[in-house]
């Protein structure tokens, strides 16, 4: 009897991050967003979303906010999220019809709580998914930079995304040693926000902030081959009037130097409740550095300097997470590390 329907399954993998949302579909990413969505006040329907909301961001009438659907890695704002996931789902070229089945792997911080995780599942439920994995961001980000994460061998893997640092130790498909942190680049920018109110009594946004850091951003007072000074417009504090002032890598490395101090204690914490066996094997091979942070001036010798350990910096860091998601989607069947409903 011929088949009445044909059903077709759309699979996709979600890396939904705190700062920027990246899905991969047939091994390319489609989407590569940050993480927010203007909505009107009124009607309380979606304007925009990722970067056409972003460029609304601080520039915002009465009638429409920007909101940031991720707060520290998780869902803070359960509709704002669901708007922001289909949206960007809308983006990609294929469109689904009725006849489709989604198929969806999203990655998740490894300290997320089990209220967290249903909160995942529910907003991939409202956007029609019909099979939803969860995996844990550090074991993305292993899978993304080649790691064998089935071996008996360990691995350490720091990924510092926008909400959250994850470090992990991991080996034989599992987290030996984990801390999850939320000090990371949100933090970073906040950091930067506050120091240019103390040191320059300059008000700025949080666009300004992340331009200042993707700039000029460091994580030691004194580098090899330093960037210009940057010059930053905001309002003056103390007249109120607009003015632009010169920022240099050494005062954003004393601005981010408490948060990156946090990052280097939880790193000598998961060594220190790593087994010896483990240890050793870091050691060999050292610390692998992914997600946006990573790209921070200087960081990666500051980390070798605390650990004496060597640290290498993934090739693109900030796609390290999708592309090990993406491969995760592709072996929902074989990795027991995965997350479903059943499992929760």
């Amino acid at each position: 009897m011929m088949k009445l329907f044909n059903f077709f399954t759309q699979e996709i993998a979600v890396d939904l991050g705190t700062a920027n949302t990246l899905i991969i579909e047939n091994g390319e990413v489609v989407v590569d967003e940050p993480s927010i969505v203007a909505i009107d006040r009124i009607s309380k329907e979606t304007i925009a979303v990722g970067s056409r909301a972003m460029q609304m961001h601080g520039k915002t009438h009465k009638d429409i906010i920007t909101v940031r659907p991720l707060k520290d890695g998780v869902i803070a704002d359960f509709d704002a999220a669901e708007s922001m996931i289909q949206g960007m789902i809308n983006m990609i070229g294929n469109k689904r019809n009725f006849f489709t089945n989604l198929k969806i792997v999203i990655c998740i911080p490894s300290g997320i709580t089990e209220v967290e995780k249903r909160a995942v599942f529910d907003s991939a439920d409202n956007v029609d998914s019909k099979e939803t994995y969860l995996i844990h961001e550090p074991m993305a980000a292993a899978l993304g930079i080649g790691l064998d994460v089935e071996e008996p061998v360990g691995n350490m893997i720091i990924d510092i995304g926008g909400g959250t640092t994850e470090i992990a130790v991991i080996a034989l498909s599992g987290i030996v040693t984990n801390e999850s942190i939320r000090t990371a680049g949100d933090e970073f920018t906040n950091d930067i926000m506050d120091f240019m109110k103390r040191r320059h009594n300059l008000l700025i946004g949080e666009r300004t902030a992340e331009l200042i850091k993707i700039n000029v951003g460091s994580a030691l007072e004194h580098l090899n081959n330093p960037p210009p000074e940057f010059a930053v417009n905001g309002r003056d504090l103390l007249s109120g009037i607009p003015k632009q002032t010169m920022i240099t890598y050494s005062e954003v490395a004393l601005a981010l130097d408490e948060s990156i101090s946090k990052i280097e204690e939880a790193v000598l914490r998961a060594l220190e409740a790593t087994p010896p066996e483990l240890a050793s094997d870091i050691y060999s091979k050292g610390i692998y550095l992914t997600g946006g942070g990573a790209l921070l001036r200087g960081l990666d010798s500051r980390i070798s300097n605390i650990t004496k350990l060597p640290v290498h910096v993934a090739d693109e860091p900030l796609k390290a997470v999708v592309k090990g998601t993406g491969i995760a989607l592709q072996n929902t069947g074989k990795y027991t590390f995965l997350i479903d409903r059943r499992s929760i």
